[in-house]
């Protein structure tokens, strides 16, 4: 996804070993100019960026991507448990610090909202701003799709995936071979007007190269996540956007964000999904770009 791409294996810690992307080599970085570090989401992928990476590369953005620790390229033999917000974002700034960043520019999309903000509660000297996409700083399982219904199902899901283990990950791995499935992720978590089939089927196989465990997982620990508690706290200029067709996190979720980061500007965004930088690359580039100029 980046024309000049470098890639990077780093030891964040005796277990863990994280993978990143650069389109620039370290030795040539120069913290005189804004470096874009990119956060994905719940059992996503750098591919959600697909609209952005390119875009900011041609503006002569230093960029960087990378894996959380259990994720893809990035390994840890702590296991799953040690897949946590504060273990994720020590892992980055670990990254970061190995060749001096400065002049930070962090952007986060759904989950990685949460890491994006716990960066900015640890390490707010590093950034020069952050922007936020689709996030919630209340648990999820209580607000996706304005219910308290995956609060509800997940636990009988997971049951089942226990029970039937080979099974559920066969199903896991190959959904996006399904049309039905594809077309409820579509309709669930995009504009359908916007977004076709062969995005959501790329994004679906990269979930399938996940393990189902992770995702449960995560989903338990964002409920547990307490950045909510110290948002007051975090005084980075902060650029809040969300679609307001937003079935997965109801926008009114950045309301929140809005009222209580003290630096912070909110960007609606008409007839967006879930996935507003998807729907509409080409006004929130702009805006991102203006927010950062």
């Amino acid at each position: 996804m980046l024309k000049n791409n470098h890639s990077h294996y780093l030891q964040t810690d005796i277990h863990t070993r994280i993978f990143f992307s650069t389109n620039f080599k370290l030795s040539e970085y120069d913290n005189t100019r804004p470096l874009l570090v990119f956060n994905y989401g719940l059992v996503c992928s750098n591919y959600h960026w697909m609209y952005q990476l390119p875009f900011f590369e041609e503006r002569n953005f230093q960029i960087l991507i990378h894996d959380y620790r259990c994720h893809f390229n990035s390994t840890t033999s702590d296991g799953l448990d040690s897949c946590t917000f504060e273990n994720m974002t020590r892992d980055l700034h670990f990254v970061l610090e190995s060749f001096g960043a400065r002049n930070i520019h962090m952007l986060g999309h759904s989950m990685g909202v949460n890491v994006t903000l716990e960066y900015a509660k640890l390490h707010p000297e590093y950034l020069n701003s952050i922007v936020v996409i689709s996030g919630t700083v209340i648990p999820p399982q209580d607000i996706m799709f304005d219910s308290n219904i995956v609060d509800i199902v997940s636990p009988y899901i997971k049951t089942t995936a226990d029970q039937f283990s080979s099974l559920f990950e066969q199903i896991w791995k190959n959904s996006y071979k399904n049309p039905i499935a594809r077309r409820a992720i579509l309709n669930g978590g995009f504009n359908p007007k916007k977004t076709n089939d062969e995005f959501v089927q790329i994004y679906m196989k990269k979930i399938g190269e996940l393990p189902s465990d992770l995702f449960f997982h995560l989903l338990d620990h964002m409920k547990e996540h307490d950045i909510i508690a110290h948002l007051e706290s975090i005084k980075t200029p902060t650029l809040i956007i969300g679609g307001d067709k937003d079935k997965v996190i109801p926008n009114y979720l950045q309301k929140i964000l809005y009222h209580y980061l003290e630096n912070s500007e909110l960007y609606i965004v008409k007839d967006g999904s879930h996935v507003p930088q998807v729907d509409f690359p080409e006004s929130i580039n702009e805006r991102i770009e203006r927010f950062i100029d």
